[in-house]
């Protein structure tokens, strides 16, 4: 976990808090650290982990709303603080996790399941039930495991059925924030959870985790009414200076997936796994059908698989079994593959109004050069528009893309450049 150099963190708010250099200076149980050592394999805590896991975990448990960058090792700060308020003699629901995606959620379900491995501490994944095993609600028991983490509606619909109660929370963290208060997306969900909360433990802990603090957030946050404590990493410092980006203008769309071919596959081969992303699930079928009709082996993921799909395209990228996945946006967030170091936008990430979506190109980077580690970004640009979006997005993060012709010297000199 090697400090982004420029992880230049702000705190506001009450901070009678010590920075922890040592996992030992968290008071946590020896069955957790074994946890951390043995299962994680982690040495000492990152930046942001030695700034917020004592605020998360010194008494009187003060809620946190954190603005961190994607790879800073957030995950680790709000698992670590669900398991470590669990009382593992208690059965019942005593920390809640709610992520926007199923995928999130499954993988920090993981991260939950390693570190917490030697506690005893129970957990149950809260996602939409898939058709092959569906069980109305009213026929299931209560939940009685200690740690849920899930998405928004499933928990929602688990709270109204009086099947999760709520008045043992002890820690509800919102992951991705953002994305999860965005206006038509799972605003309304979310709102309600935290009004449930609120009225039946009101000394539940929240932890806001975002990699953008927009107007959604913080009005969201103007409803939590009790004190919290505020953690911030500077906004042009979200730009991930670890990873080289790289802009290739190109005449039409038949160029892009040639680039793709001659370029991309034939480089990317040598240096770990690529992840595509494109706009739209149509532009994902049709650059699959192309790049296996060329003889490559390429996996294809977007929101209209089903879930059972989803999981398994996921699982065999995140094994090492295919080394190239097509992605809509719907992996753009919080998606986790330590091999990932090129990203392609085949598509730049444009949102309905067709300006630049500078939160999605921001998350799409962070798939590359995950914890600090080296990552190289390819923008293929097609005509006028794309240029337009181009120097949108590198005006807003203050940042110029360097641009590199479709020449092999180029390509290569380019991954040289980004330390592949």
């Amino acid at each position: 976990l090697d400090d982004p150099e420029d992880a230049n963190i702000q705190v506001t708010g009450e901070t009678p808090y010590t920075s922890a250099v040592r996992f030992e200076d968290l008071n946590l149980s020896p069955e957790l650290l074994k946890g951390l050592y043995v299962e994680m394999k982690f040495e000492r805590p990152s930046k942001i982990q030695s700034i917020s896991l004592p605020m998360i975990l010194t008494p009187p448990f003060k809620n946190l709303i954190a603005q961190a960058h994607n790879g800073s090792g957030k995950t680790t700060c709000f698992v670590l603080g669900m398991l470590s308020r669990v009382d593992p003699k208690l059965g019942v629901p005593q920390a809640l996790c709610i992520c926007p995606t199923r995928e999130l959620a499954i993988q920090n379900m993981e991260v939950l399941l390693k570190m917490g491995k030697f506690t005893g501490i129970t957990s149950e994944l809260g996602l939409p039930a898939d058709k092959a095993n569906y069980m109305p609600i009213s026929k299931r028991a209560p939940i009685t495991a200690q740690v849920i983490i899930g998405t928004p509606g499933t928990i929602n619909k688990w709270i109204a059925a009086k099947k999760l109660g709520t008045s043992q929370l002890k820690i509800l963290v919102f992951d991705e924030a953002d994305h999860m208060l965005a206006e038509g997306g799972f605003k309304e969900d979310s709102v309600r959870i935290m009004k449930e909360i609120v009225r039946w433990s009101p000394k539940c802990q929240v932890l806001l985790f975002s990699a953008t603090f927009n107007e959604n957030v913080k009005a969201f946050v103007s409803k939590i009414k009790q004190e919290y404590n505020q953690l911030f990493v500077k906004k042009e410092e979200l730009s991930l200076d670890s990873v080289k980006q790289y802009k290739v203008n190109l005449p039409d769309e038949l160029s892009k997936i040639l680039v793709i071919k001659d370029k991309i596959m034939e480089l990317g081969q040598k240096v770990g796994q690529t992840i595509i992303f494109v706009k739209t699930r149509k532009s994902a079928g049709m650059l699959h059908d192309a790049l296996s009709g060329y003889g490559y082996e390429v996996t294809t993921i977007q929101g209209a698989l089903t879930q059972e799909d989803r999981d398994k395209i996921v699982k065999e990228f995140k094994d090492g079994l295919t080394q190239v996945l097509i992605s809509t946006d719907v992996l753009a967030r919080g998606f986790d593959q330590a091999q990932v170091n090129l990203v392609v936008n085949y598509d730049l990430p444009i949102r309905h109004d067709h300006e630049p979506d500078h939160e999605v190109y921001l998350h799409r980077i962070g798939r590359a050069g995950r914890f600090g580690r080296k990552g190289a970004v390819f923008n293929l640009l097609c005509g006028e528009r794309d240029n337009m979006i181009m120097e949108k997005i590198e005006r807003h993060f203050n940042h110029y893309v360097t641009e590199v012709t479709s020449d092999d010297e180029q390509f290569e000199d380019a991954l040289k450049k980004a330390g592949l």
